[in-house]
């Protein structure tokens, strides 16, 4: 029994090209489109396994949605002489409703099942005549950065030049300026200082006559009761000599 067509679409379809030098790994795109309105497991082999690297190499493709594969190619020694015998094959098959293990199906899909396709494998190196545009085209980035550098390095020269005429003048005199500004404000702050330290001598003069003040004032208020105890005192004893005199 024949098997089923590819319901997969695949871009490239015959042929997965690598463009060198191959001194590096060379990537081509293979993408894979699901027109149908059935969920579709793949797979992608090569013959050379060791050669390639597939990213991914299997999974499934909803409805209606692609998928871009990677496919890497390792570095090698190129010979132009020797054509490549490698392919790659895309298998699919169409994913069960109640499908729960992809390995599964896998192993119990059917021959009549299976569906895939072929590709060959093409290795190109650019012509000499690629080359040589690539290298004229750094030529001229090279010149034209070369020439921004210098115009770069013109420029501070022209710039410091006119500074040179008049605007050195400017900077002088506003340094100058700053320099006046900077003394009178230091002269400012001398005096402020001075200011502050005559308000507190002051303000220590006043709380000390304040203080003696209070102290005379203290001492007088002691010496007036003492006179008062001691007049007291004696209007008493007066009296007592008195009050014997007249008995």
């Amino acid at each position: 029994m024949a098997r089923p067509e590819q319901v997969l679409v695949l871009e490239p379809q015959h042929e997965l090209k690598f463009r060198g030098p191959f001194t590096d790994v060379v990537t081509a795109t293979l993408k894979l489109t699901n027109p149908t309105d059935r969920n579709v497991c793949f797979k992608v082999k090569t013959t050379a396994p060791r050669r390639y690297c597939v990213r991914p190499n299997s999974g499934i493709i909803d409805a209606g949605t692609s998928i871009n594969v990677s496919v890497m190619l390792q570095p090698f020694d190129y010979d132009p002489n020797e054509k490549s015998k490698h392919k790659f094959m895309v298998q699919s098959l169409l994913a069960p409703y109640d499908m729960t293990d992809m390995e599964g199906v896998w192993k119990e899909a059917k021959p009549e099942e299976l569906m895939d396709s072929k590709l060959r494998c093409a290795f190109e190196m650019p012509l000499e005549n690629d080359k040589t545009h690539e290298s004229e085209s750094n030529k001229t980035i090279t010149s034209s950065t070369s020439s921004v550098k210098t115009e770069h390095s013109v420029l501070p020269k022209s710039a410091s030049a006119s500074l040179d005429d008049g605007e050195v003048k400017k900077i002088m005199e506003e340094c100058k300026r700053l320099q006046m500004e900077v003394q009178r404000l230091r002269e400012e702050n001398k005096q402020i200082r001075e200011d502050d330290g005559l308000r507190k001598r002051k303000v220590t003069s006043v709380a000390a006559s304040h203080s003696s003040a209070m102290a005379t004032s203290a001492v007088r208020d002691e010496g007036l009761s003492t006179r008062v105890l001691a007049l007291c005192v004696l209007l008493f004893v007066i009296g007592v000599i008195i009050g014997k005199l007249a008995l």
